[in-house]
């Protein structure tokens, strides 16, 4: 296999786009996050891989390999999983890590066999347990582990979650499917005894109507006591858990209770398919998988962030896809969601700032803030409004307008705030802008506030896709500020509202508004002032990711 190429070999505007702290390899197709995990020293992360072209290919995935000692600065090593036996010849697609009680790591991951490319469940071992790098990985002679049921086709059964034990000592894992001929998608449980015989159980741990294919689960439990994550086996009473599905472009979840003893799961709520569904992201992101820190007791996510420009554009770079940063996961204190954050180690990275004290941003204003470099950079800000009235009337919209409209930065339904916000990516002339944006409508008896991501005008070339994405921040404005936290990095923007409640990432492609032309604003479009209470940006240092490889 060809070594990946160098950054320095393509056109200065393609390397301008490329990312400078975010995960990605040098040269090609990148897609899941597979199986992160810790072990001796290094955090690894797998990914799914086509080395051969900066596109999917549906024949010979590989399993890429990194690993970091602060999953910030990655070095790439040589592929940990190929193609190689009869049932994943035609590709070793995603699944996740295992850690066993003595310490040993074990991957679950789907291959696609040579029977009409049927989607298997494969066990892989290390083949040496005292490299800490994980270079090799072996496949056992008793695979593969689980196949298809009856009820599910060949094509619907993969990426299996990292598995829990019982206090039964039984160990369980969830693999997405499908129910033939209906759109009803599925986590099927299975469990084993010894990690070699799995039995499917009778019962689906969860299913949900009209959402179709469930791809990459991932279930894990989290703490309602506080931020620090637990182990995936844990389960007592100071845990709930939580179900995650990636279907119609979007990972979804449901936080609920889980029984070992009946294997059942209690949601809260179900699946949906729409809007009312909870997502860990409003934006541009897919098929996350987390994992136990177990070094700093935390419960780490990555999402996979897919090009938006072109296939035409990919070849000319030479790359695709990308991940979301590291987020830490944690129950918020309601109970009714998860508060997402990066992590703390990507602070390192910060290095000239800017800080502005409390002013207010009139109606029609838009200022710069200069000092930084706004392509590639960390920018926290406040917004405090100076009143609201304590009886609003009831907006008539409710019943009658959709949250595209809602979520449109352009449409004013029962504004009383904004847009305001940032614009990010930004050209001298606005032409080119990605809008970061907040307004504060009337809704039933209260206010709600929006957040949104508006890329209509975030590049001026036309092979562009520019979405527009939103959704509602769960606060209450009369009694809490509206706080923002965006890393722009190039390329791609990730926002965080309300300390995490909220996430939304943006990938945009400027061609006006790279390297140093890049600025950045706040701003304010509503017809009511509103109070910045506070800023602080900075530029962000290169991370070096897989510049360096060790084959």
């Amino acid at each position: 296999m060809a070594k990946h190429g160098n950054v320095q070999d393509l056109l200065p505007n393609q390397v301008l786009n490329r990312t400078s702290f975010h995960f990605q390899p040098q040269r090609n197709w990148l897609n899941d996050p597979n199986a992160p995990m810790y072990y001796k020293g290094f955090y690894h992360l797998f990914y799914q891989n086509n080395p051969l072209a900066p596109e999917f290919s549906r024949k010979k995935m590989i399993w890429g390999h990194s690993v970091s000692q602060d999953m910030v600065n990655w070095i790439q090593l040589e592929p940990a999983l190929s193609p190689s036996e009869p049932y994943d010849i035609n590709s070793c697609w995603s699944g996740a890590a295992t850690i066993l009680p003595d310490g040993r790591p074990v991957i679950l991951y789907t291959g696609l066999d040579n029977n009409n490319r049927t989607q298997v469940t494969v066990v892989a071992e290390p083949k040496d347990v005292s490299d800490p790098l994980l270079r090799e990985w072996v496949k056992p002679k008793y695979n593969p582990v689980m196949v298809p049921p009856s009820n599910v086709y060949h094509d619907c059964f993969r990426d299996p979650t990292t598995a829990w034990q019982g206090e039964d000592g039984i160990w369980r894992v969830l693999i997405g499917a499908k129910v033939k001929d209906t759109e009803t998608g599925m986590a099927i449980l299975y469990r084993s005894d010894d990690f070699v015989k799995w039995t499917k159980y009778p019962v689906n741990l969860l299913e949900a109507e009209e959402t179709g294919m469930w791809e990459c689960p991932d279930f894990f439990p989290v703490s309602i006591t506080g931020k620090e994550g637990v182990d995936t086996s844990v389960n007592n009473a100071n845990v709930r858990h939580v179900l995650k599905a990636s279907f119609g472009g979007n990972d979804c979840y449901v936080i609920g209770k889980y029984s070992s003893e009946n294997e059942e799961f209690l949601g809260d709520y179900e699946f949906t398919k729409t809007s009312a569904d909870l997502r860990y992201d409003h934006g541009t992101f897919y098929a996350s998988k987390a994992f136990f820190d177990s070094v700093k007791n935390r419960r780490i996510n990555w999402g996979w962030v897919v090009e938006t420009d072109s296939k035409e554009d990919d070849f000319k770079k030479g790359w695709a896809g990308l991940m979301t940063l590291p987020r830490e996961m944690w129950l918020d204190t309601s109970g009714k969601r998860l508060i997402q954050w990066p992590i703390e180690e990507i602070n390192h990275l910060r290095t000239k700032s800017v800080k502005l004290d409390s002013c207010e941003i009139k109606t029609g204003a838009a200022f710069e803030i200069s000092g930084i470099t706004a392509a590639q950079a960390d920018v926290e800000v406040t917004f405090n409004l100076p009143s609201l009235e304590d009886n609003p009337e009831i907006l008539e919209a409710d019943h009658h307008v959709d949250d595209a409209t809602l979520f449109d930065r352009d449409s004013s339904v029962g504004c009383v705030y904004g847009p305001f916000g940032l614009l990010a990516l930004a050209s001298d002339d606005l032409s080119e802008q990605t809008a970061i944006f907040f307004k504060v409508i009337r809704r039933g008896n209260g206010y709600a506030v929006v957040m949104g991501s508006n890329e209509k005008r975030s590049s001026l070339r036309d092979n562009v896709k520019k979405s527009s994405h939103g959704t509602f921040v769960d606060i209450n404005p009369r009694q809490e500020k509206i706080s923002l936290r965006c890393l722009i990095d190039h390329s791609i923007i990730e926002s965080y509202a309300a300390g995490g409640k909220s996430v939304i990432t943006s990938r945009v492609y400027p061609k006006l508004a790279i390297g140093e032309a890049a600025k950045l604003y706040v701003f304010n479009d509503g017809t009511r002032g509103v109070t910045m209470s506070s800023l602080e940006a900075w530029s962000m240092r290169n991370a070096q990711i897989n510049t360096n490889t060790t084959y």
